[in-house]
């Protein structure tokens, strides 16, 4: 659900930085050297339509050669029947090109273009077809992906009772134990935020920005719309402390959904790489904590998220791409450095005000940030092989 925190003004902006990222720029990878289909489906985004070469496919490790040639930055979507994200890929810049990776069972799925990243998107029916025929089990692919559901479980475990601490000082009109508590309740969920998006409507209701409160139709909720009362407005009233109380309700219906989300090597894979792109599109530009200026806590959280699903994976991935593994050991230590240079003791998550980080920094960190998203694009492909 990202995209409805993302004003379509920014989403242009930020295509231009995120095609580094990607590797858009680069000749897709699922086409031969003379262009010909090999053996990807392609995907042809345009501004009104979404053209899918293949209705059916066998199940498996699936591979999509996305181009975009509208006008509008889009994203595309693999959605199960009820909604729920497979796997998708942001920022896809007009003109640009870019590879998705997955692993698909037998069944019925959606691919889904989202010109301007906004809206229900063109969707297009597909199947997965033949399940007996996938791949026999990976015993250090199931360790990752049993390893991975279990810290999902334990952060959205430990955020709920960090959110208590923050609801009661609300509800007590406390307005400086509710800005201190405020950056810590969020860290769980920005760690896995991936996975708690794959349920659709609980990420709007706990995360939305101001930018997307028109799209959904519905009244602004979450943790942003307390951010924006506590610095901005600098009161607590009643509507305030009855949006405490919604916030914890709707978190508790995270923590009992999280141990059914679909995860996969591959997804913890792209999952990885779209907690960069959050940090691309939100924390490095400073929108996403606008009010509070948090955004380097936000920011620290998603790179933690995103570099427990590699270490996880690294087992497999050093087998099939040892190159792309060191080159992920050097670019997220080398993130992680930088960010520390911002936070007094790196032990903590007591991080500088994001207001304080000047441009010549935040370039630095935007810098480390693209160097990152490059390689770790890659880590879907490395461990399907």
């Amino acid at each position: 659900m990202r995209p409805l925190r993302l004003p379509v003004l920014t989403v242009v902006a930020a295509a231009t930085v995120l095609t580094a990222m990607t590797g858009c720029a680069q000749k897709s990878k699922a086409m031969k050297n003379d262009g010909s289909d090999s053996g990807a489906i392609q995907v042809v985004a345009k501004d009104d339509s979404c053209a899918v070469s293949k209705k059916a496919f066998p199940a498996g490790k699936v591979e999509l050669a996305v181009e975009n040639k509208g006008t509008k930055v889009t994203e595309v979507y693999v959605l199960f029947p009820d909604g729920r994200i497979l796997t998708e890929r942001e920022n896809i810049g007009p003109g640009t090109k870019a590879d998705l990776t997955a692993e698909v069972k037998a069944g019925a799925y959606e691919i889904t273009c989202k010109p301007g990243m906004k809206g229900d998107g063109i969707r297009q029916k597909v199947v997965a077809t033949g399940g007996a025929q996938q791949a026999a089990r990976n015993p250090e692919k199931d360790a990752a992906v049993a390893a991975y559901r279990t810290y999902v479980r334990e952060q959205a475990e430990e955020t709920l009772p960090k959110a208590q601490v923050f609801a009661d000082a609300v509800k007590a009109g406390d307005l400086e134990a509710a800005k201190k508590a405020y950056a810590p309740s969020r860290i769980g969920w920005e760690r896995t935020e991936p996975v708690a998006e794959s349920f659709g409507d609980i990420d709007p209701m706990v995360d939305l920005r101001e930018d997307g409160v028109e799209e959904t139709g519905k009244p602004w909720t979450g943790w942003h719309r307390l951010e924006k009362a506590l610095w901005q407005d600098k009161k607590i009233g009643d509507a305030e402390k009855k949006l405490a109380d919604t916030l914890i309700k709707d978190l508790g219906v995270w923590v009992k959904k999280v141990g059914t989300a679909e995860i996969t090597p591959s997804s913890m894979a792209n999952g990885a790489k779209e907690l960069l792109d959050e940090v691309a599109t939100g924390k490095v530009t400073g929108e996403e904590e606008r009010y509070s200026h948090t955004d380097l806590v936000d920011f620290k959280a998603n790179v933690e998220g995103a570099e427990k699903a590699y270490t996880l994976l690294k087992p497999v991935a050093s087998k099939s791409d040892p190159k792309l593994t060191a080159e992920l050991d050097k670019q997220f230590a080398a993130l992680d450095k930088l960010l520390d240079k911002h936070r007094p003791n790196t032990s903590s998550y007591d991080f500088v005000s994001y207001d304080k980080v000047g441009k010549a920094d935040r370039k630095t960190l935007s810098d480390g940030v693209n160097a990152l998203a490059e390689p770790l694009s890659k880590l879907a492909a490395a461990v399907t092989k």
